[in-house]
């Protein structure tokens, strides 16, 4: 994050539906122009935090504070921060330029500044030649796009982004990503995307936060938050199996998990539940003795589903119970 003031500062915010939290005590600061990552499976509390962020939900308690400015109370349209939902939700009589202009003319700027505005977003998001088609002849990469020129050019000064890749083909993911962070850094917008998708997560974000249970967990760069995820869920959710060795809780990485030679010193013992080829590995997929569910990542063949195997590894992080 960059040294000089944050643009947004988030402290303390809580929220409840009904009684029920959905998250506590979120604080935490995105810098100018960075790219903060919010992490966590399905129904954890993301798009409530973003919502509440945008002004379309009033937190329980906590202060969001935009450039030093408290906008806790503040309307949405009046904060400075744009959400973009998961559905680019464009306006389907309008086409792609329209579409891209309609923000910015909404802000009453001069019709020649709002023209060279989009002509930019449409050169930067490589949608030259779709500036008369309307949403129903686009692709959902292409309706992505559109959505996220649209929303840069109102100028906000934090994006919020939805999950914008749950619903895109897997093949046209990793494009979308390495675009998406490409013209977010070209513009120097800030900008908080929320996802499940660990990997998607951990190769956006400048930082990356975790958030499950309503408990946002202190956030780092990737590759500290993914080395040293210190509790046993945030573990889990990363990736890493849990084990008891000599220091206690460990974490094991599929790839470090292996099964012992024979008259070896197994750590533990399993039973192979399925097995299959994943590329030039196999993955394999275990029950501890203890109840666990583990998962293995090997060369050669995997035992036979029903066999017990001594199940040994060399590097661990330590954990500790949640």
């Amino acid at each position: 994050m960059s040294s000089s003031s944050p643009v947004l500062e988030v402290r303390g915010l809580s929220a409840a539906w009904d009684g029920v939290p959905v998250f506590r005590d979120a604080t935490f600061e995105v810098g100018d122009g960075e790219f903060f990552v919010l992490l966590g499976p399905n129904g954890s509390g993301k798009t409530t935090l973003l919502r509440c962020l945008a002004g379309l939900e009033r937190p329980d308690r906590g202060t969001v504070l935009l450039d030093g400015v408290d906008v806790t109370k503040l309307p949405p349209h009046k904060r400075g921060i744009v959400l973009m939902f998961q559905d680019p939700a464009l306006f389907p009589h309008r086409t792609v330029e329209e579409n891209i202009a309609y923000a910015a003319l909404l802000q009453h700027r001069p019709a020649d500044e709002v023209a060279e505005e989009v002509g930019r977003w449409v050169e930067l998001l490589h949608l030259s030649g779709f500036e008369d088609r309307r949403p129903d002849r686009l692709s959902g990469g292409e309706l992505q796009r559109v959505a996220l020129a649209r929303t840069l050019a109102a100028r906000p000064r934090l994006v919020l982004l939805d999950e914008p890749f749950a619903s895109i083909d897997v093949e046209l993911r990793a494009e979308l990503r390495a675009e998406f962070r490409r013209v977010l850094r070209s513009s120097g917008t800030s900008a908080i995307h929320v996802t499940h998708d660990r990997e998607e997560g951990l190769f956006l974000g400048d930082r990356v936060a975790l958030l499950y249970d309503g408990i946002f967990h202190r956030p780092g760069r990737p590759s500290e938050v993914f080395g040293n995820p210190g509790t046993v869920r945030a573990a889990r959710f990363l990736g890493y199996n849990v084990l008891a060795g000599p220091r206690g809780l460990e974490g094991v990485l599929p790839a470090d998990l292996r099964t012992a030679p024979p008259g070896g010193d197994g750590r533990t013992v399993a039973t192979v539940l399925v097995s299959g080829s994943v590329g030039r590995e196999t993955h394999v997929v275990l029950r501890s003795e203890a109840g666990e569910r583990l998962e293995m990542r090997c060369s050669g063949e995997a035992p036979p589903p029903g066999v017990r195997v001594p199940l040994t590894w060399d590097r661990s992080v330590p954990l500790v119970p949640d």
